[in-house]
């Protein structure tokens, strides 16, 4: 298999590789349905998804979506058996590049603090925690 990667948008045959992605890099939590995540994403025009592929196989995702004054980085994801060739930061170069054109000044995530990893990872790319709190509450009773 060759470590190649081309990276284009989301196409709706992708959603069965894309979720198994998700799935075997533990991003699929009960409280949040992959399918009706992608649904949503790609039924916006502020938002899209990302797929890196080597050869006819999915190995990275990104969904990526502004909210009009900030992007935001969600379910970035390598195959676990395709990490360490550059294409996690490939990823995120493409979503920087999507936010960019869409006039964006900022990109933004969430990861978890005990994450030490992917906080590890996002500070190679030029990352740093932002002074600012994060709040939730939740809104649906199904909700941890």
């Amino acid at each position: 298999m060759s470590d190649a990667l081309s990276i284009r948008h989301y196409e709706a045959a992708d959603r069965d590789a894309v979720v198994a992605l998700w799935t075997a890099c533990n991003l699929v939590v009960p409280w949040n349905d992959p399918v009706a995540d992608i649904a949503l994403a790609v039924s916006k025009p502020n938002a899209t998804i990302l797929i890196g592929r080597t050869g006819d196989r999915t190995v990275a995702s990104v969904m990526v979506g502004h909210d009009g004054h900030r992007g935001w980085f969600y379910y970035l994801a390598v195959d676990p058996e395709c990490r360490g060739h550059g294409h996690g930061r490939a990823m995120v170069r493409a979503a920087e590049g999507w936010l960019v054109e869409a006039g964006m000044p900022k990109a933004q995530l969430m990861v978890r603090a005990t994450n030490h990893a992917v906080v590890a990872f996002y500070e190679r790319l030029g990352y740093a925690t932002g002074p600012v709190t994060v709040m939730q509450k939740w809104l649906k009773t199904d909700s941890p």
